[in-house]
């Protein structure tokens, strides 16, 4: 037989391992929205807002930043996505109007979401979206193929040091948006 101060002691301990995972899991619950909030406040990160920007309003004509394009795919997935430019030159206050590429490869419908990401992370706070695919799910028919457009400036408050940003999407298949599609057709 275990003695009280023994059972005592086993259920404190129990009671402190449980406390603990229940304070792991909602430090790893926290953790998602926590690095957003310190991304938005710092710029770092390359995550851009997604809400349209105003358009441009003034135009520094004597400076030009290289601005890159980039498109990729989670592993499997069913697309072809890529930019139909690799790199422009822009001048900041400008408003600039740029496609990628993207086709359905299945026989099935399919919805997407592309993630944009931004590169250097200081590029991010002055690089602004008049219009973007990206602000909405995409659908598509089997085989379809389209052009996704990108209107955007970069801000003339943008850093001189920064002279080279590069925009980058990632597009995913919406799981739950594609039966959603295809049982409407």
């Amino acid at each position: 037989m275990i003695a009280e101060p023994e059972k005592r002691s086993h259920r404190r301990l129990t009671f402190r391992l449980g406390l603990m995972a229940v304070a792991m899991f909602g430090f790893g619950f926290l953790l998602v929205p926590f690095y957003y909030l310190l991304c938005d406040i710092t710029g770092i990160g390359g995550r851009p807002a997604v809400v349209a920007a105003p358009a441009p309003s003034a135009v520094d004509a004597q400076r030009r930043v290289a601005v890159e394009f980039v498109a990729t795919v989670n592993e499997y997935a069913p697309w072809e996505f890529r930019p139909e430019t690799s790199s422009i030159e822009v001048e900041p206050g400008k408003l600039y109007d740029v496609a990628f590429l993207a086709r359905n490869l299945t026989d099935h419908h399919l919805v997407g979401q592309a993630v944009p990401s931004i590169a250097p992370g200081e590029g991010a706070k002055y690089f602004r979206k008049t219009e973007c695919f990206c602000f909405q799910e995409q659908e598509f028919a089997p085989a379809e193929q389209r052009d996704l457009r990108v209107q955007f400036y970069l801000d003339p408050a943008l850093p001189k040091y920064v002279d080279r940003i590069t925009l980058s999407y990632t597009l995913y298949v919406k799981p739950q948006a594609a039966a959603t599609a295809a049982s409407r057709s």
